[in-house]
Protein backbone atom coordinates (compact mmCIF):
# COMPACT_ATOMS: atom_id res chain seq x y z
CA UNK A 1 0.00 0.00 0.00
CA UNK A 2 1.16 3.21 -0.82
CA UNK A 3 2.40 6.33 1.89
CA UNK A 4 -0.33 8.74 2.06
CA UNK A 5 1.98 11.69 2.35
CA UNK A 6 4.29 10.65 -0.38
CA UNK A 7 0.98 10.40 -2.56
CA UNK A 8 -0.04 13.66 -1.48
CA UNK A 9 3.29 14.91 -1.74
CA UNK A 10 3.77 13.72 -5.68
CA UNK A 11 0.15 15.09 -6.37
CA UNK A 12 1.17 18.40 -4.70
CA UNK A 13 4.32 18.37 -6.91
CA UNK A 14 2.03 17.59 -10.10
CA UNK A 15 -0.29 20.25 -9.46
CA UNK A 16 2.73 22.72 -9.57
CA UNK A 17 4.11 21.59 -12.69
CA UNK A 18 1.15 21.35 -14.50
CA UNK A 19 0.37 25.26 -13.29
CA UNK A 20 4.31 25.72 -14.81
CA UNK A 21 3.03 23.97 -18.20
CA UNK A 22 -0.68 26.10 -17.98
CA UNK A 23 0.85 29.74 -17.73
CA UNK A 24 2.96 29.85 -20.84
CA UNK A 25 0.20 27.94 -22.89
CA UNK A 26 -2.88 30.87 -21.21
CA UNK A 27 -0.21 33.19 -22.39
CA UNK A 28 0.32 31.78 -25.96
CA UNK A 29 -3.44 30.95 -26.07
CA UNK A 30 -4.45 34.77 -25.00
CA UNK A 31 -2.61 36.24 -27.23
CA UNK A 32 -3.44 33.97 -30.46
CA UNK A 33 -7.00 34.78 -29.77
CA UNK A 34 -6.97 38.42 -29.29
CA UNK A 35 -4.95 38.41 -32.85
CA UNK A 36 -7.70 35.99 -34.37
CA UNK A 37 -10.55 38.43 -33.00
CA UNK A 38 -12.05 40.93 -35.37
CA UNK A 39 -11.14 44.70 -34.53
CA UNK A 40 -14.93 45.54 -33.05
CA UNK A 41 -14.52 49.11 -33.86
CA UNK A 42 -12.89 51.06 -37.21
CA UNK A 43 -9.41 51.56 -37.47
CA UNK A 44 -7.90 54.84 -37.38
CA UNK A 45 -7.82 56.58 -40.06
CA UNK A 46 -4.43 56.89 -41.44
CA UNK A 47 -2.13 59.89 -40.58
CA UNK A 48 -1.01 62.50 -42.74
CA UNK A 49 0.46 64.94 -41.14
CA UNK A 50 3.90 65.25 -42.19
CA UNK A 51 5.42 66.31 -38.90
CA UNK A 52 4.98 62.65 -37.87
CA UNK A 53 7.49 61.61 -40.24
CA UNK A 54 11.22 61.81 -39.34
CA UNK A 55 13.02 64.35 -40.72
CA UNK A 56 16.10 62.63 -41.57
CA UNK A 57 16.22 58.95 -41.69
CA UNK A 58 18.80 56.33 -41.65
CA UNK A 59 18.93 52.65 -42.62
CA UNK A 60 21.72 50.90 -41.40
CA UNK A 61 22.51 47.58 -42.92
CA UNK A 62 24.95 45.39 -41.31
CA UNK A 63 26.41 42.55 -43.90
CA UNK A 64 28.48 39.86 -43.98
CA UNK A 65 29.77 38.05 -47.47
CA UNK A 66 26.42 38.88 -48.65
CA UNK A 67 26.78 39.32 -52.01
CA UNK A 68 24.66 36.86 -53.04
CA UNK A 69 21.76 38.68 -51.96
CA UNK A 70 22.52 42.55 -50.92
CA UNK A 71 21.33 43.59 -54.44
CA UNK A 72 18.06 42.30 -54.04
CA UNK A 73 17.70 43.69 -50.33
CA UNK A 74 18.49 47.03 -51.77
CA UNK A 75 16.67 47.30 -54.43
CA UNK A 76 13.48 47.06 -52.19
CA UNK A 77 15.15 49.73 -49.84
CA UNK A 78 16.13 52.35 -52.56
CA UNK A 79 12.44 52.36 -54.11
CA UNK A 80 11.19 53.41 -50.68
CA UNK A 81 13.58 55.98 -49.44
CA UNK A 82 13.49 60.28 -49.79
CA UNK A 83 16.26 62.57 -51.52
CA UNK A 84 17.43 62.81 -47.85
CA UNK A 85 17.18 59.66 -46.21
CA UNK A 86 20.68 57.19 -46.16
CA UNK A 87 21.18 53.61 -46.63
CA UNK A 88 24.44 52.52 -45.36
CA UNK A 89 25.87 48.96 -45.62
CA UNK A 90 28.37 48.08 -42.96
CA UNK A 91 30.58 45.89 -44.60
CA UNK A 92 31.60 43.32 -41.66
CA UNK A 93 34.89 41.93 -42.76
CA UNK A 94 33.81 40.92 -45.86
CA UNK A 95 36.01 38.71 -47.69
CA UNK A 96 33.57 39.27 -51.31
CA UNK A 97 32.10 41.75 -53.62
CA UNK A 98 29.53 43.10 -50.67
CA UNK A 99 30.87 46.62 -50.44
CA UNK A 100 31.01 46.70 -54.53
CA UNK A 101 27.69 45.54 -54.89
CA UNK A 102 26.26 47.57 -52.44
CA UNK A 103 27.78 51.20 -53.56
CA UNK A 104 26.85 50.46 -57.22
CA UNK A 105 23.20 50.10 -55.67
CA UNK A 106 23.83 53.52 -54.76
CA UNK A 107 24.36 52.72 -51.02
CA UNK A 108 27.25 54.50 -48.67
CA UNK A 109 29.26 51.38 -46.97
CA UNK A 110 31.20 51.78 -44.64
CA UNK A 111 33.91 49.03 -44.07
CA UNK A 112 35.29 47.18 -41.02
CA UNK A 113 37.83 44.87 -40.17
CA UNK A 114 38.24 43.19 -36.81
CA UNK A 115 41.18 40.92 -36.44
CA UNK A 116 39.33 39.37 -32.99
CA UNK A 117 36.79 37.08 -33.96
CA UNK A 118 35.22 37.76 -31.09
CA UNK A 119 34.33 40.90 -31.63
CA UNK A 120 32.22 40.51 -35.04
CA UNK A 121 29.00 39.90 -35.38
CA UNK A 122 25.48 41.89 -35.81
CA UNK A 123 25.65 43.74 -32.83
CA UNK A 124 29.33 44.78 -33.01
CA UNK A 125 28.35 45.71 -37.10
CA UNK A 126 25.65 48.39 -35.73
CA UNK A 127 27.50 49.65 -33.00
CA UNK A 128 30.15 50.63 -35.53
CA UNK A 129 27.17 51.98 -37.99
CA UNK A 130 26.19 54.49 -35.34
CA UNK A 131 29.54 55.38 -33.69
CA UNK A 132 29.93 56.60 -37.75
CA UNK A 133 26.56 58.49 -38.37
CA UNK A 134 26.74 60.29 -34.23
CA UNK A 135 28.29 63.32 -35.82
CA UNK A 136 25.64 63.86 -37.87
CA UNK A 137 22.85 61.85 -36.71
CA UNK A 138 19.16 61.07 -37.51
CA UNK A 139 15.69 61.33 -35.90
CA UNK A 140 15.05 57.51 -36.63
CA UNK A 141 17.71 54.82 -37.47
CA UNK A 142 16.36 51.55 -39.18
CA UNK A 143 17.86 48.22 -39.00
CA UNK A 144 17.64 45.94 -42.02
CA UNK A 145 19.56 42.67 -42.51
CA UNK A 146 21.55 42.11 -45.29
CA UNK A 147 19.56 39.15 -46.97
CA UNK A 148 15.79 40.58 -46.68
CA UNK A 149 13.42 41.96 -48.55
CA UNK A 150 11.51 44.61 -47.77
CA UNK A 151 7.50 44.71 -48.72
CA UNK A 152 6.70 48.38 -50.04
CA UNK A 153 5.32 51.23 -47.49
CA UNK A 154 7.18 49.20 -44.72
CA UNK A 155 10.08 51.83 -43.90
CA UNK A 156 7.49 54.72 -43.97
CA UNK A 157 5.35 52.96 -41.33
CA UNK A 158 8.04 51.60 -39.05
CA UNK A 159 9.98 54.96 -38.89
CA UNK A 160 6.54 57.04 -38.52
CA UNK A 161 5.80 54.75 -35.34
CA UNK A 162 9.05 55.01 -34.05
CA UNK A 163 9.03 58.87 -34.51
CA UNK A 164 5.90 59.63 -33.09
CA UNK A 165 5.53 57.31 -30.02
CA UNK A 166 9.42 57.66 -29.60
CA UNK A 167 9.81 53.93 -29.31
CA UNK A 168 11.30 51.12 -30.91
CA UNK A 169 8.84 49.70 -33.35
CA UNK A 170 9.31 46.00 -35.18
CA UNK A 171 8.38 45.12 -38.35
CA UNK A 172 6.39 41.99 -39.53
CA UNK A 173 9.32 39.58 -39.77
CA UNK A 174 8.50 36.51 -41.67
CA UNK A 175 10.71 33.67 -43.29
CA UNK A 176 10.11 31.67 -46.30
CA UNK A 177 10.95 28.21 -46.83
CA UNK A 178 14.45 27.34 -49.22
CA UNK A 179 14.22 26.60 -52.39
CA UNK A 180 14.21 22.76 -51.89
CA UNK A 181 11.89 22.65 -49.25
CA UNK A 182 11.29 19.95 -46.71
CA UNK A 183 7.82 19.54 -44.60
CA UNK A 184 9.66 20.77 -41.39
CA UNK A 185 11.11 23.86 -43.30
CA UNK A 186 7.08 24.43 -44.38
CA UNK A 187 6.40 23.77 -40.37
CA UNK A 188 8.54 26.30 -39.32
CA UNK A 189 7.92 28.82 -41.91
CA UNK A 190 4.62 28.72 -39.71
CA UNK A 191 6.14 28.89 -36.78
CA UNK A 192 7.65 32.11 -37.26
CA UNK A 193 4.67 33.32 -38.81
CA UNK A 194 3.46 32.12 -35.48
CA UNK A 195 5.72 33.86 -33.02
CA UNK A 196 6.51 36.93 -35.23
CA UNK A 197 3.03 38.15 -36.72
CA UNK A 198 0.28 36.15 -34.69
CA UNK A 199 1.31 36.84 -30.85
CA UNK A 200 2.90 40.19 -31.51
CA UNK A 201 -0.35 41.48 -33.24
CA UNK A 202 -2.20 40.05 -30.10
CA UNK A 203 -0.20 42.12 -27.18
CA UNK A 204 -0.51 45.34 -29.70
CA UNK A 205 -4.18 45.03 -29.85
CA UNK A 206 -4.46 44.40 -26.06
CA UNK A 207 -2.14 47.42 -25.58
CA UNK A 208 1.15 45.79 -24.90
CA UNK A 209 5.09 45.83 -25.62
CA UNK A 210 6.94 43.55 -27.86
CA UNK A 211 9.35 41.79 -28.32
CA UNK A 212 12.36 42.98 -31.22
CA UNK A 213 12.20 40.06 -33.55
CA UNK A 214 15.13 40.77 -35.89
CA UNK A 215 15.33 42.80 -39.15
CA UNK A 216 12.89 45.77 -39.43
CA UNK A 217 13.50 47.34 -36.47
CA UNK A 218 12.94 51.23 -36.32
CA UNK A 219 14.56 53.39 -33.53
CA UNK A 220 14.17 56.96 -32.17
CA UNK A 221 17.71 57.93 -32.36
CA UNK A 222 17.58 59.69 -28.35
CA UNK A 223 16.16 55.82 -27.59
CA UNK A 224 19.64 53.98 -29.06
CA UNK A 225 21.64 56.69 -26.83
CA UNK A 226 20.52 54.18 -23.62
CA UNK A 227 22.43 51.28 -24.63
CA UNK A 228 24.92 49.58 -26.44
CA UNK A 229 24.24 47.20 -29.64
CA UNK A 230 28.00 45.98 -29.00
CA UNK A 231 27.49 42.22 -28.13
CA UNK A 232 27.35 38.81 -29.22
CA UNK A 233 24.68 37.51 -28.18
CA UNK A 234 22.56 34.62 -29.75
CA UNK A 235 19.43 36.98 -29.10
CA UNK A 236 20.86 39.84 -29.31
CA UNK A 237 17.55 41.64 -30.73
CA UNK A 238 15.56 40.22 -27.70
CA UNK A 239 18.19 41.29 -25.64
CA UNK A 240 18.18 45.32 -26.89
CA UNK A 241 14.04 44.89 -26.70
CA UNK A 242 14.64 44.03 -23.27
CA UNK A 243 17.16 46.28 -22.10
CA UNK A 244 15.00 49.04 -23.64
CA UNK A 245 12.00 48.36 -21.90
CA UNK A 246 13.50 48.34 -18.47
CA UNK A 247 15.10 51.70 -19.93
CA UNK A 248 11.62 53.15 -20.00
CA UNK A 249 11.86 52.41 -24.30
CA UNK A 250 9.33 49.13 -24.58
CA UNK A 251 8.85 47.93 -28.25
CA UNK A 252 5.97 48.59 -29.88
CA UNK A 253 4.97 46.33 -33.16
CA UNK A 254 3.51 47.62 -36.66
CA UNK A 255 1.46 45.42 -38.42
CA UNK A 256 0.69 46.13 -42.01
CA UNK A 257 4.51 45.61 -42.78
CA UNK A 258 6.40 42.96 -44.35
CA UNK A 259 10.54 41.93 -44.11
CA UNK A 260 11.17 37.97 -45.45
CA UNK A 261 14.12 36.64 -44.89
CA UNK A 262 14.76 32.84 -46.13
CA UNK A 263 15.15 29.87 -43.59
CA UNK A 264 18.58 27.57 -44.96
CA UNK A 265 18.73 23.81 -45.64
CA UNK A 266 19.94 21.10 -44.53
CA UNK A 267 22.36 21.40 -41.79
CA UNK A 268 22.51 25.51 -42.26
CA UNK A 269 19.12 25.23 -40.98
CA UNK A 270 19.75 23.07 -37.84
CA UNK A 271 21.71 25.72 -36.63
CA UNK A 272 20.16 28.30 -37.52
CA UNK A 273 17.24 26.69 -35.51
CA UNK A 274 20.00 26.22 -32.67
CA UNK A 275 20.98 29.96 -32.23
CA UNK A 276 17.72 31.01 -32.15
CA UNK A 277 16.16 28.24 -29.87
CA UNK A 278 19.43 28.63 -27.61
CA UNK A 279 19.36 32.23 -27.22
CA UNK A 280 15.34 32.12 -26.45
CA UNK A 281 16.37 29.42 -23.58
CA UNK A 282 19.01 31.84 -22.72
CA UNK A 283 16.70 35.01 -22.37
CA UNK A 284 14.31 32.58 -21.04
CA UNK A 285 16.64 31.66 -17.63
CA UNK A 286 18.57 34.71 -17.54
CA UNK A 287 16.03 37.95 -18.39
CA UNK A 288 12.32 36.34 -17.02
CA UNK A 289 14.06 37.12 -13.41
CA UNK A 290 14.92 40.13 -14.51
CA UNK A 291 12.15 41.67 -15.58
CA UNK A 292 10.10 40.33 -13.48
CA UNK A 293 12.17 41.94 -10.44
CA UNK A 294 12.36 45.36 -12.73
CA UNK A 295 8.63 45.11 -12.49
CA UNK A 296 8.44 45.06 -8.80
CA UNK A 297 10.75 47.38 -8.26
CA UNK A 298 9.43 50.02 -10.93
CA UNK A 299 5.62 48.81 -10.30
CA UNK A 300 5.35 48.35 -14.17
CA UNK A 301 2.65 46.16 -15.31
CA UNK A 302 4.12 46.15 -18.46
CA UNK A 303 7.55 44.39 -17.77
CA UNK A 304 5.45 41.57 -15.88
CA UNK A 305 3.56 41.03 -19.20
CA UNK A 306 7.29 41.30 -21.08
CA UNK A 307 8.07 38.62 -18.94
CA UNK A 308 5.87 36.07 -19.69
CA UNK A 309 6.05 37.08 -22.99
CA UNK A 310 10.00 35.59 -22.86
CA UNK A 311 8.69 32.85 -20.88
CA UNK A 312 6.97 31.18 -23.83
CA UNK A 313 9.15 28.98 -25.37
CA UNK A 314 9.25 27.63 -28.82
CA UNK A 315 6.68 26.11 -29.88
CA UNK A 316 8.22 22.61 -30.46
CA UNK A 317 9.77 22.89 -26.83
CA UNK A 318 5.83 23.72 -25.74
CA UNK A 319 4.60 20.94 -27.16
CA UNK A 320 6.78 19.02 -25.88
CA UNK A 321 6.53 20.05 -22.20
CA UNK A 322 2.83 19.37 -22.62
CA UNK A 323 3.12 15.88 -23.96
CA UNK A 324 5.55 14.85 -21.00
CA UNK A 325 3.48 16.32 -18.38
CA UNK A 326 0.00 15.07 -20.08
CA UNK A 327 2.09 11.51 -19.84
CA UNK A 328 3.30 11.94 -16.28
CA UNK A 329 -0.22 13.39 -15.45
CA UNK A 330 -2.15 10.17 -17.35
CA UNK A 331 0.05 7.45 -15.43
CA UNK A 332 -0.48 9.17 -11.60
CA UNK A 333 -4.09 9.22 -12.42
CA UNK A 334 -4.32 5.69 -13.28
CA UNK A 335 -2.33 4.57 -10.10
CA UNK A 336 -3.67 7.01 -7.54
CA UNK A 337 -7.44 7.83 -8.96
CA UNK A 338 -6.04 11.92 -8.76
CA UNK A 339 -7.02 13.67 -11.69
CA UNK A 340 -6.69 17.14 -11.17
CA UNK A 341 -3.21 17.75 -13.27
CA UNK A 342 -4.42 15.56 -16.13
CA UNK A 343 -7.64 18.31 -16.06
CA UNK A 344 -5.30 20.66 -16.42
CA UNK A 345 -3.09 19.52 -18.46
CA UNK A 346 -6.10 18.39 -20.87
CA UNK A 347 -7.29 21.60 -21.15
CA UNK A 348 -4.14 23.49 -21.96
CA UNK A 349 -3.88 21.01 -25.24
CA UNK A 350 -6.80 22.05 -26.15
CA UNK A 351 -6.26 25.65 -25.76
CA UNK A 352 -2.83 25.26 -27.40
CA UNK A 353 -4.14 23.25 -30.34
CA UNK A 354 -7.01 25.48 -31.18
CA UNK A 355 -3.88 28.55 -30.99
CA UNK A 356 -2.26 26.68 -33.12
CA UNK A 357 -4.95 25.81 -35.77
CA UNK A 358 -6.70 29.16 -35.48
CA UNK A 359 -3.31 30.65 -36.67
CA UNK A 360 -3.03 28.42 -39.26
CA UNK A 361 -6.49 29.12 -40.75
CA UNK A 362 -6.13 32.99 -41.02
CA UNK A 363 -2.38 33.56 -41.19
CA UNK A 364 -0.93 30.65 -42.16
CA UNK A 365 -2.68 28.14 -45.13
CA UNK A 366 0.14 29.45 -47.81
CA UNK A 367 2.73 27.73 -45.70
CA UNK A 368 0.74 24.25 -45.28
CA UNK A 369 -2.10 22.44 -46.66
CA UNK A 370 -4.52 20.88 -43.33
CA UNK A 371 -2.84 16.87 -44.45
CA UNK A 372 0.76 18.84 -43.60
CA UNK A 373 -0.53 20.30 -40.53
CA UNK A 374 -0.28 16.82 -38.84
CA UNK A 375 3.21 16.81 -39.90
CA UNK A 376 3.65 19.54 -36.39
CA UNK A 377 4.50 16.39 -34.13
CA UNK A 378 7.32 14.87 -36.53
CA UNK A 379 8.68 18.46 -36.39
CA UNK A 380 8.71 18.65 -32.83
CA UNK A 381 10.77 15.50 -32.80
CA UNK A 382 13.45 16.94 -35.02
CA UNK A 383 13.66 19.52 -32.62
CA UNK A 384 14.35 17.10 -29.68
CA UNK A 385 18.72 16.93 -30.79
CA UNK A 386 18.56 20.72 -30.80
CA UNK A 387 17.49 21.20 -27.07
CA UNK A 388 19.48 18.31 -26.22
CA UNK A 389 22.48 20.13 -27.58
CA UNK A 390 21.65 22.81 -25.77
CA UNK A 391 21.76 20.94 -22.56
CA UNK A 392 25.04 19.40 -23.36
CA UNK A 393 27.09 22.32 -25.20
CA UNK A 394 24.50 25.60 -25.54
CA UNK A 395 25.51 28.28 -27.99
CA UNK A 396 25.75 31.33 -26.39
CA UNK A 397 27.43 33.94 -28.69
CA UNK A 398 26.02 35.12 -32.15
CA UNK A 399 27.37 33.17 -35.01
CA UNK A 400 26.65 33.58 -39.09
CA UNK A 401 25.12 30.76 -40.42
CA UNK A 402 26.82 30.33 -43.62
CA UNK A 403 24.54 30.17 -46.66
CA UNK A 404 24.42 26.81 -48.55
Amino acid sequence: MSNPVSTLLVNAALMVLSCVVLIPIFTFFGECVVALTKRLHRPAAQVRDRSLFPAKLVILVPAHNEASVIRATLDSLMRQIRVHDRVIVIADNCTDQTAKIARFCGATVIERCEPDPTLRGKGYALDFGLRYIAKNPPDVVVTVDADCIVAPGTIARIARQAHQTQRPVQATYLMSPPEHASLKDYVSALAVVVKNQVRPLGLSRLGLPTLLTGSGMAFPWVVLQQISLAGSKTCDDMQTSIDLAIAGYPATYCPNTRVTGRLMEKQSAFKQRSRWEHGHLEMFTTQVPRLVTEAFKQKRFELFTLALEVAVPPLALLVMGWLAMAIIALINGLLTGFWLPKILIGSSGLMLTLAVVGSWWQFGRSYLSPLQLLGIPFYTLWKIPLYVGYLLKPQTRWLRTERD
